[in-house]
């Protein structure tokens, strides 16, 4: 008796994401390039105006995070009580105030990052025109992606069936058992209940 795990399907195991197999290359580049660009930029303005840089790109990357997440906290606590009162129509102006909070935090953690290249990153990032289409993008791609996985596989039959609605409401798989058909000693309902079967 021989016990291990079972054999791979040799076609997933050699498809793998090309994120995955690019990600620690790109890592390893983008660090390579910063510490270069940063002994560059030390030889020509020296090495404590650099420090002085990236203490404030540190300071500043702070402040950003720590504004986005106060934001969001607002937004959040905006939206429970818009909730909580039952008035939906209110709610598209804290949307749109909440469409670039993860950006900015992405900024403020690119800002915080010893490096120049991604202080650029950051600072491009926190001009306003730039972060919404970047915004629009995004949610652009997700849901190309969320639509084209919906059509294939699994996930995609679980798409599908969350995405079905009757006339009636939300169609919910299951058995009904009344009370006055439940068998009992008495019929009287007040028997065991008898488990569900499918």
């Amino acid at each position: 008796m021989t016990t291990g795990t079972p054999p791979r399907n040799p076609s997933t195991g050699a498809r793998r994401s090309r994120l995955r197999r690019y990600l620690p290359l790109c890592v390893a580049a983008w660090m390579v390039l910063e510490i270069w660009l940063l002994t560059v930029v030390a030889g020509a303005i020296g090495g404590f105006t650099l420090g002085i840089l990236l203490v404030a790109g540190i300071v500043l990357g702070s402040v950003v995070m720590k504004s986005a997440g106060r934001r969001a906290f607002q937004n959040l606590t905006e939206t429970l009580q818009r909730q909580q009162s039952g008035s939906p129509e209110a709610s598209k102006p804290a949307e749109q105030r909440s469409q670039g909070n993860g950006l900015l935090m992405l900024a403020g953690l690119l800002l915080m990052i010893p490096g120049l290249v991604s202080d650029v990153l950051g600072l491009l990032l926190l001009v306003p025109p730039l972060r919404t289409a970047l915004s629009r993008y995004t949610e652009r791609k997700v849901e190309r992606k969320i639509g084209a996985a919906a059509g294939q596989g699994p996930l995609g039959d679980a798409f599908q069936q969350a995405r079905m609605r009757q006339p009636g409401g939300t169609v919910i798989q299951g058995e009904v058992i009344r009370d006055d058909e439940r068998p009992g000693p008495q019929g009287d309902g007040k028997g065991p209940r008898p488990p569900l079967t499918p």
